[in-house]
């Protein structure tokens, strides 16, 4: 019988193979990957933030904001991403620079306010003086 690190090391063992083979699914199959892992960091957010609030868990919540991920921010952010990837080819320093300013002056407002229009019933139940 094997002791629980052992069964961990072992092939096609839980959480260690699926991590090794996250890779290979992302390179086979960017997009879809990219969408899901959105949809994942999204709602992992979600429920830590209520979590850390301490109130009662909001699933309806966590689920309309990983529909807003799926349907919107991994997809978004994949083709914008891409788009000024050949927009500004290269990692030099200014590219770099050149291509944050780019995404924080055009993506970051078009992310933000598709993030704050896609959970508008939220902010207003959270707002609300009544």
């Amino acid at each position: 019988m094997q002791s629980g690190v052992q069964a961990l090391r072992a092939p096609g063992a839980g959480m260690a193979s699926w991590w090794r083979a996250f890779p290979q699914a992302a390179r086979r199959y960017p997009w879809p990957t990219n969408v899901l892992l959105y949809a994942g960091l999204f709602s992992a957010g979600d429920a830590l933030q209520q979590r850390l609030r301490g109130g009662p868990a909001d699933w309806r919540q966590t689920r309309r904001v990983a529909t807003l991920a799926v349907t919107f921010h991994g997809n978004f952010n994949y083709v914008w991403l891409r788009l000024l990837e050949r927009a500004l080819p290269g990692r030099a320093p200014r590219t770099v620079l050149a291509k944050v300013l780019c995404d924080q002056t055009i993506g970051g407002p078009i992310a933000l306010s598709a993030f704050y229009v896609g959970n508008i019933k939220d902010l207003v139940a959270c707002y609300s003086l009544s």
